[in-house]
C-alpha cells in the first residue's frame, strides 16, 4: 500500500515530520529516499530540498538522495521506497513527469509499501489537474504546457498554502477564498484547500 502525505511546507511543518515518522516506525534505517527536485529550478541546491536531506538523515535513513526526472532515467526511481517532491513550478513539474515516464513509473509504485511526500506543487500534481494555477499564476506556465491533467490520485484539485493571501495578491482586491470559490463554481466542482499546516494522508 502506498502512503501519500500532501502538504505546503512538508517536513518544515512539525505535524507533517511527527506523521511520518510514525508511519515507518521500525523502518527507518532500511528505508531508501529520493528528493524529486525536478520543480524547482535551483534543482539540488534549493534550500528547502537540501534541508530536506538533513532531516531525513537526521531521522536516521541511511540512504537520501536528490533526483531530477528532467535529466536523470525516471525508471532510476524504482530503486527508493521514499519519495520526497519538492515545490516549485508545477507546470514544469507535471511536464517532465510525463515526458520523463516518471508519471507511469509513480504508478507502478503506488503498488508498492511506498510513501510519497508533496509539497506545494509537488502536492498539486497529485489531483486531477492543475487548472487553478492557471486562474491563480498563469504567469508560471513557462513550459507552455497544454495537459494540465495531473496524477488522478486524488478526486478534487489542491490549492496549497492557503489562508496565505501575501502570496497570491490579486489587483482586482478579492480574497483568495473569493477566488477558490469562483473557481469552483465555473468549473461545477471542490477545491481541496491545504494550509501551510494542513497534513492530507492517503493510502492506496
Amino acid at each position: 500500500m502506498a502512503h501519500i502525505f500532501l502538504t505546503s511546507k512538508g517536513f518544515f511543518t512539525k505535524s507533517v515530520k511527527d506523521d511520518f515518522l510514525q508511519l515507518i516506525d521500525g523502518r527507518i534505517s532500511v528505508l531508501k529516499a529520493a528528493i524529486i527536485t525536478t520543480a524547482s529550478s535551483k534543482k539540488e541546491k534549493n534550500p528547502f530540498a537540501v534541508k530536506t536531506k538533513e532531516d531525513f538523515l537526521e531521522m536516521g535513513l541511511m540512504t537520501v538522495d536528490f533526483l531530477d526526472v528532467e535529466f536523470e532515467d525516471a525508471r532510476n526511481l524504482l530503486a527508493y521506497d521514499v519519495f520526497y517532491i519538492c515545490g516549485g513550478n508545477p507546470f514544469r513539474l507535471l511536464r517532465e513527469l510525463k515526458e520523463s515516464g516518471a508519471e507511469m513509473v509513480i504508478e507502478e509504485l503506488m503498488q508498492r509499501d511506498t510513501v510519497f511526500i508533496g509539497v506545494s506543487a509537488g502536492a498539486m500534481i497529485f489531483g486531477p489537474h492543475i487548472e487553478i494555477v492557471n486562474c491563480f499564476t498563469p504567469s508560471m506556465n513557462t513550459v507552455n504546457l497544454k495537459d494540465l491533467k495531473g496524477l488522478g490520485i486524488f478526486p478534487k484539485p489542491i490549492f496549497p498554502h492557503y489562508g496565505r493571501e501575501d502570496k497570491f495578491p490579486d489587483s482586482t482586491g478579492k480574497t483568495v477564498e473569493q477566488r477558490i470559490a469562483e473557481f469552483e463554481a465555473a468549473h461545477n466542482l471542490q477545491v481541496e484547500r491545504l494550509t501551510d499546516s494542513d497534513v492530507l494522508l492517503i493510502e492506496r
